[in-house]
């Protein structure tokens, strides 16, 4: 190598190293005054004091109803709206692993072949100017990008916070819907049940219309009393009617979440009466957080949120990476694979924002923005999540003593309607005294329908509020931490 050649190369690389020193030496681009600014609310705010809860996986089994778990294993094993989140989170998944990708080094290969004319008036003098040549490379390249400031690894825990979220959201879409299902399944009981005492109720009316009917003949009433009993006989088949609607809707609802349009064909009508009381929580269980499925998603968005913010941080840094090329390139198909054919480089490279006109500054500010917003949404699910369960536990409560004194209320009303059909038979009492305290059981009974049906149903959608059964993977910290 010629002296002059050296220095020149010397100097060239001295330059650059300096180039280098003067770029990292300035510094890079401003990121002062951007910050997110919500706060996680603390759990000791929330008033969680109750003993830890305990609800099974499976906890709509303890209704002790058999029909009732197939249907809700048949919704979960065949529902769209599971398949959905389910497609989302392989989708997360799948992006998780792009942005892993990330950290590896990347190799690819290439193979090119151009039929060209080369200019005469060019940088090629003849007689390969003017010429028709084919031109060829074979090659492989390589390329690392150094990950010193952690922006490749923050977004692949970017990517793999926003899949644990994706899995918690499948999860509490198995829990609202095995939910649904089983309020549903009480709802059409409910329906039923009272579908019961309105059919009781037009027997007994069409039993005491013979009988008006047979005191007309003998003398012993008028024809008012006759057309009062008449008369109650529409408004009790009017109720039937709308009940049998009623029920239709229902088995609807039924299939439609047990996605089987058909399903409750096959299915014996539900009776309230055979369905168990489930054990219910008596405060919010200082577990709550960690065992819904939904504050988990939240808590693993804050997280991919955090992340994202690291990763708008670290552009402001300098990208350095390492590259490499070997292969084979030629003028001519014919010597491509020659020895003297072969070509390789190898270098680092560092880039660094100086003048960006305020765009990293902007995508930190949305992202910190995005944070924030992860932030409000996750205090807002833990805050509708107690007051949720605060709910369901005041109504499991509530309409266990309300059962108590409608059970005395009713024996009463029943005892009353005894004594006065007895003296109306007796002549005693005139029929307005019948139809009142006949009111009065038809209430009852309906009531003691509606309550058993509230019941149950409370006991389920305290079961949701407590997580459903919700349990985090064993490595799934951030979902077991409380905020």
């Amino acid at each position: 190598m010629k002296p002059t050649t050296c220095r020149l190369r010397c100097a060239a690389t001295a330059l650059a190293a300096a180039a280098c020193a003067a770029i990292l030496s300035t510094g890079c681009a401003d990121m002062s005054g951007i910050a997110p600014q919500a706060q996680l609310r603390e759990s000791a705010t929330l008033g969680l004091d109750g003993p830890p809860g305990d609800v099974q996986a499976q906890w709509w089994s303890g209704f002790g109803d058999a029909q009732l778990d197939r249907l809700v294993e048949q919704a979960l094993a065949g529902s769209p709206s599971l398949q959905l989140a389910q497609a989302r989170l392989e989708r997360a998944r799948a992006m998780g692993e792009a942005a892993g990708a990330a950290l590896r080094p990347q190799v690819d290969g290439s193979f090119d072949v151009t039929h060209q004319r080369f200019s005469a008036t060019s940088m090629y003098p003849p007689p390969l100017g003017g010429s028709i040549e084919d031109v060829g490379s074979l090659q492989l390249s390589a390329g690392w990008e150094l990950d010193f400031f952690g922006k490749n690894r923050a977004a692949l825990d970017a990517a793999l916070g926003a899949a644990q979220a994706a899995q918690a959201d499948a999860q509490a879409a198995r829990v609202l819907l095995a939910s649904s299902v089983v309020r549903g399944y009480v709802q059409w009981a409910r329906i039923n049940g009272q579908l019961a005492v309105a059919r009781r109720t037009l027997a007994q009316r069409e039993e005491t219309l013979r009988l008006v009917r047979d005191r007309v003949n003998a003398g012993l009433d008028t024809r008012m009393e006759l057309r009062q009993s008449q008369g109650s006989l529409p408004e009790a088949r009017q109720q039937i009617e709308a009940l049998q609607e009623q029920d239709t809707l229902a088995r609807n609802a039924i299939a439609a979440l047990v996605a089987e349009p058909k399903v409750t064909q096959t299915l014996e009508v539900p009776a309230l009466a055979a369905m168990k009381n489930i054990a219910s929580q008596a405060a919010i269980p200082v577990d709550l957080l960690g065992r819904r499925a939904d504050i988990a998603a939240a808590r693993w968005r804050v997280q991919a949120a955090t992340r994202d913010v690291d990763v708008a941080r670290a552009q402001f840094y300098p990208n350095i990476s390492l590259g490499a090329f070997i292969g084979l390139s030629s003028l001519g198909m014919g010597q491509l694979l020659q020895s003297d054919s072969r070509q390789w480089g190898v270098g680092p490279a560092i880039h660094l924002p100086i003048f960006e006109g305020g765009r990293l500054r902007a995508n930190l500010r949305g992202m910190s923005a995005d944070l924030d917003a992860a932030v409000a949404s996750y205090n807002a699910a833990v805050l509708d999540a107690v007051h949720e369960a605060a709910d369901q536990i005041a109504s499991t409560q509530s309409i266990a003593r309300q059962q108590t004194q409608q059970r005395a209320a009713q024996q009463a009303a029943e005892d009353a309607y005894a004594i006065a059909l007895e003296r109306y038979q007796a002549g005693l009492g005139n029929y307005l005294q019948v139809l009142n305290a006949e009111s009065s059981v038809l209430a009852q009974r309906r009531q003691a329908v509606d309550l058993a049906a509230r019941a149950l149903d409370a006991q389920a959608a305290l079961a949701r509020a407590l997580g459903g059964g919700y349990a985090p993977a064993p490595g799934d910290v951030v979902a077991q931490q409380h905020p």
